[in-house]
């Protein structure tokens, strides 16, 4: 299983609150979503992106840092994708976990590792340039 990572230049627990408000997600995370996510009834977020129109269910906020989050695909497959942001002194590591689904080629798994890069790059950004 693949981790990929990035040290953001900011508290952690900046770097948290950041990441962990949906609304801020298509800012960030375009992988996940290129549009505003519109939060459901049942605690499920719908949200459309590069994968089509999908739903997301976030962990409940807490102390320490983790930020996974359910997303459940247009076929209704659902994959749980481990996310961190880890205090590092006065900065912040954020670690996601790809998870290759079944079926995925290695060229698959690649693609999803080089999106995931592109979107903590993308975090970092824009919390460095904030």
């Amino acid at each position: 299983m693949p981790h990929v990572s990035t040290v953001i230049a900011r508290p952690w627990r900046e770097v948290y609150a950041y990441a962990a408000d949906p609304a801020h997600l298509p800012s960030w995370a375009a992988g996940l979503s290129t549009s505003t996510l519109t939060p459901g009834d049942d605690g499920w977020w719908t949200a459309t992106g590069p994968l089509g129109t999908v739903r997301v269910r976030f962990c409940e906020r807490n102390e320490f840092g983790v930020l996974d989050h359910v997303v459940r695909l247009p076929d209704g497959t659902e994959v749980l994708n481990p996310l961190r942001v880890v205090p590092w002194g006065d900065v912040a590591e954020v670690v996601f976990s790809v998870r290759p689904r079944e079926g995925m080629s290695d060229a698959d798994v690649e693609a999803d590792v080089a999106a995931v890069t592109e979107d903590l790059a993308t975090l970092k950004g824009v919390l460095e340039s904030a």
